[in-house]
């Protein structure tokens, strides 16, 4: 469970908390503040089939513990980069935070999945998606608090001489130090934590069986890798505008550092979503329970960008609830028949959460080009194909015992 707190942690800091300090201190329009997230998520295309590779050749822990190092490794890259003020620095260090996350996440979804009756994988793993949910909830509040607060925009280059530009954006950053100084401390004593249970010989995971080719030619593993793609994609993109958005006039016209706490309520939903839906999945199909909850998070998406005002922050902050149990069951559902080749499948699901990094940007081009609210229609888009596959798997999926029971005394 500490594993999934601290990879959601990172993550959330970085993109909800990071994305609109990055774009006030280098005067970046959306489009290029999207880049912090797209840098992120593209370590899971590069990093992912290597990570599942690890994962074969060292088993579950060892490779946790190289993800935990590498991305403590990233956190320690802040300080050079804020020292230097430079735009590229941050991202290069974003992107070894990211390398470090993937490897933990190839490892430990897995793992969680295939512990315990294999019947209550989806529930399994929902629980323990609701520690990382439990992460992302407190992050932006705490994120803000340390690095939000009092935050300045810095003037555009043009506006200022070099120099002066230079020493603005360094007074800025300062303020990221301490807290990913902070992060990586706490990441190196939890590969300590994880290498004291090396001796008790967690389940090995399955060698390697058949290719990446064949396994996508399997067209529930093969949607699965697309539903993951758009999901998070979604999920990233309403994330790291969400400040932004919160600020606008067509929202709540917040500061930047109320805007950045409130975020958090989108996550908590997410938190307080995967909890019940823990529950949830152990009585009814999971495929139905996806497609209902990607129907709900198109429709909010698109109450909150018909409305305004408090009923427009409301809606979008509520999308968190209805992302809750996406993941999770996406992913075992995914997973769900591939017997030996479950590190490879591991790896390509992992591989497609490169989508935090395409759809983001699309989302901000959007946004620059026909106006902030507009980019709600790409995860709408997203949503939609999510409750498509739901669908098309509810079809295949043996009943579950609580959904046969009450079918029964129906």
């Amino acid at each position: 469970m500490a594993l999934f707190f601290a990879f959601g942690f990172c993550t959330v800091v970085i993109n909800d908390t990071l994305t609109p300090k990055l774009k006030g201190m280098f005067a970046l329009n959306y489009t290029e503040a999207a880049l912090t997230p797209f840098v992120f998520f593209i370590a899971y295309f590069l990093v992912s089939l290597p990570a599942a590779w690890l994962l074969g050749r060292v088993g579950y822990l060892k490779t946790v513990i190289a993800g935990l190092v590498l991305t403590a490794v990233g956190a320690l890259l802040f300080t050079p980069a804020a020292n230097l003020g430079v735009y590229e620095a941050f991202l290069g260090a974003i992107f070894v935070v990211a390398s470090g996350v993937t490897i933990v996440q190839v490892a430990a979804n897995p793992l969680t999945a295939v512990i315990g009756d294999p019947r209550y994988s989806h529930s399994r793993l929902t629980l323990a998606q609701a520690f990382n949910s439990f992460a992302t909830f407190v992050g932006p509040y705490i994120g803000a608090e340390l690095m939000l607060k009092g935050s300045k925009p810095v003037p555009p280059a043009a506006s200022l001489p070099a120099s002066v530009l230079s020493q603005l954006r360094i007074h800025e950053a300062h303020a990221m130090q301490a807290p990913f100084l902070g992060i990586a401390i706490g990441l190196i004593l939890l590969a300590g934590l994880c290498a004291l249970f090396l001796k008790q010989s967690p389940p090995a995971p399955p060698k390697a069986h058949g290719t990446y080719r064949q396994l996508l030619a399997q067209p529930r593993l093969m949607l699965g890798v697309l539903s993951i793609f758009t999901y998070v994609g979604a999920e990233v993109a309403i994330g790291a505008m969400m400040t932004s958005y919160l600020m606008s006039p067509h929202a709540l016209s917040l500061k930047i550092e109320i805007a950045g706490k409130l975020v958090m309520f989108y996550w908590g939903g997410a938190m307080v979503g995967r909890f019940i839906g823990a529950y949830v999945l152990r009585k009814v199909r999971p495929g139905a329970v996806l497609s209902f909850c990607a129907f709900g998070a198109a429709a909010l998406a698109a109450a909150s960008g018909l409305s305004s005002g408090m009923m427009a922050a409301v809606a979008v902050l509520a999308i968190g609830l209805f992302n809750s149990i996406m993941f999770p069951t996406i992913f075992t559902l995914a997973i769900e028949d591939l017997g030996e080749s479950v590190p490879q499948g591991s790896g390509l699901l992992c591989l497609a959460i490169v989508g935090g990094a395409v759809v983001p940007l699309i989302s901000g081009k959007v946004a620059d080009t026909f106006g902030l609210t507009a980019f709600l229609a790409v995860p709408i888009v997203c949503y939609l194909w999510i409750a498509a596959y739901g669908f098309i798997t509810r079809r295949s999926e043996p009943v579950p015992a609580g959904e046969m029971a009450l079918a029964e005394a129906g």
